[in-house]
């Protein structure tokens, strides 16, 4: 774990940029690799989930649009 003490994380309580784990998980974002990377935790995670969001929701609607491609009846 000592490999994370060269890290960046962004407190998630303070909004302020870390290095190495100075707070309980819960409570930090990372790790980032640059403390200009870790500022920007905030607008990374909300890109993330929207990809996740959009990736779900592709897989929820895999086999319900309606078209039976190659089954024939």
């Amino acid at each position: 774990m000592a490999d994370n003490d060269d890290k960046y994380w962004y407190n998630l309580k303070t909004g302020e940029v870390e290095r190495g784990m100075q707070v309980p998980a819960p409570d930090r974002a990372g790790p980032f690799d640059t403390a200009e990377e870790a500022a920007r935790a905030p607008e990374i995670i909300r890109e993330r989930s929207k990809q996740w969001e959009e990736e779900e929701r592709r897989e929820d609607s895999w086999g319900s649009g309606g078209d039976e491609a190659g089954i024939e009846g």
